[in-house]
């Protein structure tokens, strides 16, 4: 029989302010290491206020990981040490490994009305590939595949296979999932996800019961106070949704849609040595990142993409 993955805890999303002064909500970071390894952060850009977005991210360095970052509104310009410039707009993706190093900037821009809304998504690379050639892939809108399971339900598949369709960012080391679901309203939905792999959502709209036995009180919403007695166990928007081992996930809607983010991937297992954009295994390689920045050596690979 089937295990359907219980609830191990729920962050919701806090303020927070980076790069050169851009507003973000953030669903999880430097704190939540190692429960959600091999991801380090999700941040999810969300304004119709340029003055909160326009200066963007400037050029900063990047060791050790990759980068994801998906545009549902605005777009986000980029240019790279390696050469590479373009643009992301409205259901693009920007998928960058940064490996050995990479210096690069990016640039929010909004739609016509101020509109900016993506996320970006860090993952871990393991010891044995953090100082890989780095690579850089735009995947634009038509290029992502969407299909339709039972009952109604959309699904963007960014990365991963589902019903014999891949997603185009592929060959990747975690082996990561990477999907944009749609739930229609009064919908009872299940998902297969391989065993010992971590795996959560994170909720864009509507609102819905991602625990199977709806109790509140079965898993840790982080910030909540436990003697709440009013707690709600319907999820919405900018909460995510850290789930147990298993084998599928269970969610149901109510009166609206629910559209979430589901990434899994499987856990790299090793230590994290991590100061602001570059994470490595130990202190000692962070100290000689930096260094290597102050001194002009970082970048070991400036091939195009």
């Amino acid at each position: 029989m089937k295990k359907i993955r219980k609830i191990k805890k729920i962050l919701r999303s806090k303020p927070t302010i980076e790069g050169a002064g851009v507003h973000l909500k953030r669903a999880f970071g430097f704190y939540q290491v190692p429960m959600l390894d091999p991801f380090l952060l999700l941040d999810d850009f969300h304004s119709t206020n340029p003055d909160h977005y326009l200066k963007g991210f400037p050029w900063h360095p990047h060791r050790g990981i990759e980068t994801i970052t998906y545009v549902l509104h605005g777009k986000v310009e980029h240019g790279d040490s390696m050469g590479n410039k373009g643009t992301i707009e409205s259901g693009d993706v920007q998928w960058m490994t940064a490996g050995s190093g990479i210096i690069h900037q990016e640039m929010p821009k909004g739609e016509k009305e101020g509109l900016m809304w993506g996320f970006q998504l860090w993952a871990n690379l393991p010891a044995s590939h953090k100082m890989m050639d780095p690579r850089y892939r735009d995947v634009k809108s038509h290029q992502i595949p969407e299909v339709t399971l039972d009952q109604g339900v959309k699904v963007r598949i960014i990365c991963g296979e589902l019903k014999g369709v891949r997603g185009p960012v592929r060959d990747i080391v975690i082996e990561p999932e990477y999907l944009d679901f749609t739930i229609p309203s009064k919908t009872n939905f299940t998902y297969p996800v391989k065993g010992g792999r971590t795996a959560f959502a994170y909720i864009i709209e509507g609102k819905g019961y991602f625990d199977q036995n709806r109790d509140s009180y079965a898993f840790e919403v982080e910030g909540a106070n436990y003697f709440d007695f009013k707690r709600e166990c319907l999820m919405g928007a900018e909460n995510l949704i850290i789930f147990d081992d298993g084998d599928e996930v269970a969610i149901s809607t109510v009166e609206k849609p629910v559209r979430c983010l589901f990434v899994s991937g499987r856990p790299i297992g090793e230590p994290v040595a991590w100061y602001g954009p570059i994470v490595m295994n130990t202190q000692e390689e962070l100290r000689i990142a930096f260094e290597e920045y102050q001194n002009g050596t970082f970048i070991k690979d400036k091939k195009g993409g």
